[in-house]
């Protein structure tokens, strides 16, 4: 699934770029736009000819919300429509990076019993010229890691937003394996940056190694008395 993600981008990166929405660089905020289905499939848009992704309510027809899945799960969900679902947003961010910087990627992931049906989320690092340098995604949950159990599994990975990424692709995947719908869940879908940690002026470094060393100068005084 990750490897027909993967063509895909090859096949839409040009496309998609038209579709790119701006947004300054933000720290500690959800970057992804309606992650969690609660407006619907907003901001999502569907890539070519393949089927839409749906926001449906939680409930007998999908996920029951005494099933598992997230804690502050809301009313929506997302799920698929089709055998092959997927969908898409752009973001801009207003310019290459020039450090590499700390992300979490994050959402629920699952499915229907026993059935194969699945999803994946993806997220694709984007120079200036619209190439990918960089990925990551998380899932699918497979029907065995779901213990054949309906709901939705929390699943994230962490790592560092590559040097020169101008503009970010999440996509959102779901594959129908068996049955009459497309039951690939997913929810509160998440990507995050985080601010570089600060390092100290020389000034502040020459002020802090003062401190220290007044400080230890009393402490051996307090010794000595």
């Amino acid at each position: 699934m990750k490897t027909r993600i993967r063509n895909l981008l090859a096949a839409s990166l040009l496309a998609a770029l038209s579709s790119l929405s701006h947004a300054s660089l933000s720290f500690g905020s959800n970057l992804v736009v309606n992650g969690d289905a609660e407006a619907g499939t907003a901001n999502w848009l569907t890539y070519d000819s393949y089927s839409t992704i749906q926001s449906v309510s939680y409930g007998n027809n999908w996920v029951k919300p005494s099933e598992p899945g997230p804690g502050k799960r809301g009313s929506k969900m997302f799920t698929g429509t089709g055998a092959y679902a997927v969908a898409y947003q752009m973001l801009n961010l207003g310019g290459p990076s020039t450090q590499a910087l700390n992300y979490s990627l994050s959402g629920w992931l699952g499915g229907w019993a026993a059935q194969g049906d699945n999803a994946l989320f993806y997220v694709s690092f984007l120079g200036d010229d619209g190439s990918e340098i960089g990925n990551a995604s998380i899932g699918p949950v497979t029907s065995a890691e779901r213990r054949n159990t309906t709901g939705l599994w929390y699943r994230e990975t962490l790592g560092l937003l590559p040097v020169g990424t101008s503009s970010l692709g999440f996509w959102l995947s779901m594959e129908r394996q068996g049955g009459g719908d497309n039951d690939g869940y997913a929810d509160n879908l998440a990507f995050v940056l985080q601010a570089p940690a600060q390092v100290p002026e020389p000034a502040s470094l020459a002020l802090l190694s003062l401190s220290l060393g007044l400080l230890a100068l009393q402490r051996r005084r307090a010794s000595h008395s």
